[in-house]
């Protein structure tokens, strides 16, 4: 079945409106992507500090030997 298509020629014309409404929604786009990387980095941050200081609290270091041992 063939599709006929009339409009393949044509597109809207670009506006000055909607030229500044997608540069202001970029702006925006790249404004909250920024805020959730600096947020995913603050918590993976403390969460290795919380993860570090366990580890220093309850757990020590084996050597190779004694980990065979166990």
């Amino acid at each position: 079945m063939r599709q006929i298509s009339l409009m393949t020629k044509y597109r809207p014309k670009k506006t000055k409106t909607e030229e500044s409404i997608v540069r202001a929604y970029k702006q925006m786009e790249e404004s909250i992507v920024r805020s959730y990387f600096a947020m995913e980095h603050t918590v993976v941050e403390t969460y290795q500090k919380i993860e570090d200081k366990f580890v220093d609290t309850f757990l020590e270091e084996v050597s190779n030997e004694d980990a065979d041992a166990v």
